[in-house]
């Protein structure tokens, strides 16, 4: 699997890396439900084809040995032929209905297997790649792509595949009645092909950009939906909108084009129909006049040609619909085959029981194409102590917290849990015994309990209820919980939008309370939340962090006040590391960050 790059996906660059042949190799691959039974779909296929091809034949029989018989009109033959053409419509036609219906079966397992292995797959990339505007791009992947895949494999491929029999049956049918006439069919139409081929890389290119814009836009809409206060704050609606409007236009123009070069190859198709209708009819005419052909043999080969140019004209104009489609499948398979950068162990090692010590051993970390983030952090927190890790905005603070968590890896040196590196922790060890409360409390539509069962997944409903009636008790929040409208079944909202930022917080601690984890990573919250709150907020993180080893990126100095150690960050660069009253007696940059501080709060 290679990184994803969804600048070159901006490009199209994917589309032209990888072809057909790869597009449904791996697809099938990743997707087994597509080849269950294709077999037997394509057997049906060539069936459904195969009684269409004998119409022709009945049309001949009925001309020549009904209607033009030489007694004169025959009408039983007449009549038995025409039931028979009936007899065998309804064979093709229930043949096809059969084929439709397995494709549709197979398309939406399918399918359904290529979201679940997308899904899965984004939550395995890092978190380097997760911002709002590629989010939007793999929503775009794993919903608009894979829906451009299920016209294609529910109807337009079982029309495709019945069509591409019958013109190759058609053909071979030609060719026993009259093998001039089948060539002149064939010489008008290969030229054709062959320019209307030539069309199909530029239209490919087209809707693969298409696909990577329509992406574009909907990262910018959803950016611009959860940004909407900030825009109407700002009152920079009409340059937003006029943002959106340009992509909007920009994509019309893209799918004029495209659809310009799909009505193109189109027409040539059919300009080839007739043609070469015509073209079979003058040349059979004259060998009929010379008496090589019977007046029936002539008819059914008009009605052969038809026969043989309809799928293809049919063909012809779902390739643009097919392009599309496979670029979405493309874009989708390239979700799939991206690389997790940050990886489940192979051999996953245990760690010890217990609190845990935490070390940072020559951390560096570089964001692709930006300077050095990082730059050899060293340190060690031992077991059940606190760390404040402090500095200015840009220091690093939250980049090293991320490193903690893993939510993504250094470029060089470890992070260890009581000397185990963890990368060499299985993750759902590493979340058992490691928990996060971020800096922002983010929580699921749903109610509180909802939220607390992230930490007791298999918890019954009594057993989740109890648990955290008492993490809200121990944490001192019962008071708030008490007050809320539903206690543990108020509903939350969507991103829990129906609480305050301060009391999303206060979920998240209880949240991360009912992990029960050795190892604390806090980003301690600078939103502003009335007093009371960041009472009740302060008093609950130091519940949690009792006995526990914590490390907390803190935006106020009191935290670091109460800290065990004080690691001092400076563009990057560990510059101070050691006590409070240490680093104040040292003079060094902490004491002038405590000094400003203490004189701010003075004022």
């Amino acid at each position: 699997m290679t990184p994803i790059d969804l600048e070159a996906d901006e490009r199209g660059d994917f589309v032209k890396r990888i072809g057909l042949g790869e597009t449904l190799r791996r697809g099938l691959a990743i997707s087994p439900e597509l080849r269950k039974g294709l077999g037997v779909t394509i057997a049906l296929a060539a069936v459904a084809a195969s009684a269409r091809a004998t119409i022709p034949y009945l049309t001949q029989r009925v001309t020549d040995e009904g209607l033009l018989a030489p007694g004169g009109v025959d009408l039983t033959i007449v009549h038995q032929l025409v039931a028979g053409g009936a007899v065998v419509v309804l064979i093709s036609m229930l043949v096809e209905w059969r084929v439709r219906r397995r494709m549709v079966i197979a398309a939406e397992a399918g399918l359904a297997t290529l979201r679940k292995r997308a899904f899965d797959n984004v939550h395995k990339l890092s978190v380097l790649t997760q911002n709002s505007e590629q989010r939007g791009r793999y929503v775009s992947r794993v919903t608009g792509d894979v829906d451009t895949m299920r016209d294609l494999m529910q109807w337009t491929g079982a029309g495709m595949m019945v069509a591409a029999f019958e013109s190759t049956v058609v053909l071979i049918v030609m060719a026993v009645y009259s093998w001039q006439l089948a060539l002149v069919v064939v010489g008008c139409y290969v030229p054709l092909l062959a320019v209307t081929m030539r069309f199909q890389p530029a239209i490919s290119r087209a809707f693969g950009d298409i696909r990577a814009r329509m992406a574009d836009l909907l990262g910018r809409t959803s950016e611009q939906l959860v940004g909407v206060a900030t825009i109407r704050s700002y009152g920079v609606q009409a340059r937003m909108r006029q943002r959106l409007r340009d992509e909007i236009d920009g994509i019309a123009k893209r799918e004029r084009r495209a659809a310009w070069l799909a009505s193109s190859s189109f027409s040539m198709t059919a300009f080839g129909q007739s043609f070469a209708t015509g073209a079979a009819l003058v040349v059979g005419t004259a060998l009929g006049v010379r008496g090589t052909l019977s007046v029936g043999t002539v008819a059914a080969f008009a009605l052969l040609v038809y026969m043989f140019s309809s799928p293809l004209m049919w063909i012809v104009e779902m390739l643009a619909e097919m392009q599309r489609a496979l670029v979405g499948w493309q874009r989708v398979i390239e979700l799939v085959d991206a690389e997790a950068t940050v990886a489940d162990p192979d051999s996953p090692v245990a760690l010890p029981a217990g609190t845990l010590d935490l070390t940072v051993e020559g951390i560096r970390l570089t964001y692709e194409g930006d300077e050095e983030v990082l730059k050899g952090i060293t340190f060690t927190v031992p077991a059940g102590k606190r760390l404040a890790i402090v500095g200015q905005t840009g220091s690093g603070k939250t980049s090293l917290a991320r490193l903690m968590s893993r939510f993504f890896d250094p470029t060089e040196g470890r992070i260890a849990l009581s000397g185990i590196d963890v990368r060499d922790v299985a993750f759902a060890e590493l979340r058992d015994r490691l928990a996060v409360v971020p800096q922002e409390g983010f929580l699921f539509e749903g109610t509180i309990s909802d939220n607390l069962r992230y930490s007791l997944p298999a918890a019954s409903d009594e057993d989740l209820h109890a648990a955290g009636q008492e993490a809200f008790e121990a944490l001192g929040l019962h008071t708030w919980l008490e007050g809320t409208s539903h206690g543990l079944d108020t509903a939350v909202g969507t991103r829990g939008e129906l609480l305050s930022a301060g009391e999303r917080q206060l979920v998240s601690i209880a949240r991360a309370y009912l992990t029960d984890p050795d190892v604390l990573i806090l980003d301690e919250a600078t939103s502003a939340v009335d007093p009371s709150t960041e009472v009740r907020i302060s008093r609950a993180l130091e519940a949690l962090m009792k006995g526990r080893t914590a490390v907390v990126i803190a935006h106020r100095l009191s935290t670091a006040e109460r800290a065990d150690f004080v690691a001092v960050m400076d563009n990057g660069e560990l510059v101070e590391f050691g006590s409070h009253t240490e680093l104040v007696r040292a003079g060094g940059t902490y004491e002038r960050l405590h000094r400003a501080w203490v004189s701010q709060t003075r004022d």
